[in-house]
């Protein structure tokens, strides 16, 4: 399954485990089960510290495989073939298992084995989606960290059927108990927010508790990054109150336009940057987002939803931008019911079937691209008269047998009953409204920056 290069790698990083792992696979005669044998007698082929037993019982989801130390059932579990971007996932629960410390600070470890109750997660992913990981590793480190959680990663492509009766239609996917959880990048901060709200109440008590800083960041992204390193380096009291750091970053893809560096992965980079600031005396304060700017005399007061509040004697704002809605009936009722905003991620969930792509940008005119290697067939709508995107990009579409364009055209409605099933536009040219029938429409019409908290205290442009 794997190839020499990658067999080394793995080896080099199961080096690091000092803990005996068993791996239980549950396998079939099926394909798909012979290839999840493969890989995992890969695994156990790179340590002395695996073994890998194989199993005929009657579990519902085959191929699947726990990982687990000795006499422990709590372990992560993975559904289906756990490579592409999960491959990592598999790596970090072997290690996990293994006695190699997470990487997490020891106050968040000790909030997970407080945790009282019984957790049973299912997160539905993709192969190729990059959001998908953050939530698999978050769930696993939960499973490993507390007996009384379970977590299991179901690769959508494998199990069909069973995304099909869910209704899974955007990953990550996350079920709870058997209820839908949430869906999207979802960090192991927010998770645990999510189902400990004591946590919640106490972080802000910590945070309204903290003394003025010299200069507060608000913003996580690239800008604000940059900022709070600038002014660390310079011996200031320096913070950064973020509503997730790495901000839009997080949900791109791939990034070739960043200089010095040639070619790398939005996730990967917005970790990079986290570990640079926090190699300065910066007091990061992520899940915070900002309500309200209060000027004042001595300090600026930065209010937080959480209610707490922050005061700064200079505050930077780099809160970045947002997708753009459409803002037309069923686009809010069916998002992640077939309205989806990123092709990586939930494209694969889209195979063989009839999708649009609202935009006509380089966004737009790159995910029709991507898409169209995937789904049956894919509709253009642009609200110019023309393609906006890039030449190259345009010549690359226009190429595609199972692609239509309709420039001059307006959405005015995303159609379905529990799901979407259509999508009405106007020709803008003659009033005329049609109709295409679809399972999916992913929105690509750009951002706008995240300034409303500013409004009536700084003065904004036209563009907000």
């Amino acid at each position: 399954m794997l190839d020499d290069a990658t067999k080394a790698q793995l080896k080099s990083y199961l080096d690091r485990a000092t803990q005996p792992i068993e791996i239980v696979a549950s396998l079939d005669d099926s394909e798909a089960s012979g290839e999840v044998l493969s890989l995992l007698k890969d695994v156990a082929e790179a340590s002395s510290l695996v073994k890998l037993t194989e199993s005929r019982d009657d579990n519902h989801r085959k191929p699947s495989f726990s990982v687990n130390r000795p006499s422990e059932n709590h372990g992560p579990r993975f559904a289906g073939l756990p490579m592409g971007h999960e491959f990592t996932s598999l790596i970090l629960a072997l290690l996990q298992i293994g006695g190699y410390p997470p990487k997490v600070e020891q106050a968040v470890l000790d909030q997970i084995k407080a945790l009282d109750g019984d957790f049973e997660f299912e997160v539905y992913v993709s192969l190729t989606c990059h959001n998908c990981p953050d939530v698999v590793q978050a769930l696993n480190l939960m499973a490993v960290q507390n007996p009384r959680i379970r977590a299991t990663m179901i690769e959508g492509g494998t199990f069909q059927e069973e995304v099909k009766e869910r209704q899974v239609m955007a990953v990550p996917t996350v079920f709870l108990n058997g209820t839908e959880f949430g869906q999207g990048r979802m960090s192991l901060e927010e998770i645990l927010a999510k189902i400990d709200t004591s946590g919640v109440e106490r972080e802000a008590r910590n945070i309204a508790a903290k003394d003025p800083f010299d200069v507060l960041v608000v913003g996580g992204g690239p800008a604000g990054a940059a900022a709070a390193v600038y002014a660390a380096r310079k011996g200031i009291r320096t913070g950064v109150a973020s509503e997730r750091f790495g901000g839009q970053v997080l949900d791109t893809m791939g990034i070739e336009n960043f200089i010095s560096i040639k070619e790398t992965e939005g996730p990967k980079f917005a970790h990079a940057l986290e570990e640079h600031v926090r190699d300065y005396d910066v007091d990061i304060m992520n899940l915070q987002r900002a309500k309200a700017l209060v000027p004042g005399k001595e300090f600026v007061e930065v209010q937080l939803e959480s209610g707490a509040s922050l005061k700064s004697r200079t505050v930077v704002i780099s809160t970045g931008a947002r997708w753009r809605n459409i803002n037309v009936p069923g686009e809010h009722e069916f998002k992640n019911k077939g309205v989806a905003y990123c092709p990586h991620c939930d494209g694969p969930l889209f195979k063989g079937k009839r999708v649009a792509v609202i935009g006509g940008g380089n966004s737009g005119v790159e995910a029709a691209i991507d898409l169209a290697g995937i789904v049956g067939h894919v509709t253009l709508i642009e609200f110019d008269t023309a393609l906006r995107a890039d030449a190259v990009l345009q010549r690359k579409l226009k190429s595609l047998n199972n692609v239509d364009i309709f420039t001059n055209a307006q959405t005015t409605e995303i159609t379905g009953d529990q799901k979407v099933n259509g999508l009405v536009y106007k020709d803008r040219a003659s009033g005329a409204l049609h109709t295409v029938p679809l399972e999916g429409v992913f929105i690509q019409i750009g951002l706008i920056p995240n300034t409303d908290w500013l409004k009536g205290v700084v003065e904004l442009s036209k563009h907000g």
